[in-house]
């Protein structure tokens, strides 16, 4: 065993109980995203001290679980049980949340002087500025609008959905038609008696020139974009 060793344990009947996991596929296992065991456990054993490579003997499992099969204990700690992970795991967890969280404000929140999104670099000097730091017991999504409440002195911000009616040519409906709907919200669409496709999509005013960029590159730019 090494010191980076990921385990996930429980405490039952007085005892401390460990897997050696995949710390990544454990979370997706909990949160059911995969469903085999094999993707998540390092060794085929229930440990009481993983680090120690002391194996929970059957007495010990059947007393605590009232059974003594690897997998279906294992199964119960991943989902009742607390995940651990190294440092340089959570450091990697933090550094993805603050990417999250980054590209979400470049996608929500323009400055209300251009109606433009801020340039990622100039969010993460506000958020340093700002001294902001995530919450790890939060979701982003939690912590969103009191972010945009400290960054606001710091730089203009403006949270603005955007609707569009786009409309489609015939010949680029196929390939176009996952582009158009992706990542906002369809509020109706109608296909029109000469084959192109109309849909009226809501998003953040931040993501638009990206979404055209994108809808003009599936459809050689014969795409029609309004904004109502």
């Amino acid at each position: 065993m090494t010191e980076k060793l990921n385990v996930a344990r429980i405490k039952r009947a007085g005892e401390t109980f460990e897997i050696s996991i995949d710390p990544d596929n454990a979370l997706k296992y909990r949160k059911g995203e995969i469903n085999d065991l094999r993707e998540v456990l390092l060794a085929d054993h229930i440990f009481t001290d993983a680090r120690k490579g002391q194996v929970a003997s059957d007495d010990e499992l059947q007393k605590a679980f009232s059974k003594t099969d690897v997998d279906a204990v294992a199964d119960f700690i991943l989902k009742h049980g607390e995940i651990q992970v190294t440092s340089e795991h959570r450091a990697q967890e933090r550094e993805q949340r603050w990417r999250k969280l980054v590209n979400l404000i470049h996608k929500h929140a323009v400055d209300p002087k251009t109606g433009l999104p801020h340039p990622a670099a100039r969010i993460e000097a506000a958020l340093e500025q700002g001294k902001v730091h995530l919450d790890d017991h939060k979701t982003i999504d939690e912590q969103f609008d009191g972010i945009i409440s400290k960054l606001r002195p710091i730089i203009p911000l403006k949270i603005e959905q955007k609707i569009l009616l786009v409309t489609v040519p015939s010949q680029y409906s196929g390939k176009a038609y996952n582009v158009v709907k992706s990542g906002v919200k369809v509020l109706s669409e109608n296909w029109n008696t000469d084959g192109s496709w109309t849909v009226t999509v809501e998003m953040p005013a931040g993501m638009v020139p990206e979404y055209i960029d994108k809808l003009n590159s599936a459809t050689h730019g014969e795409v029609s974009v309004e904004e109502k």
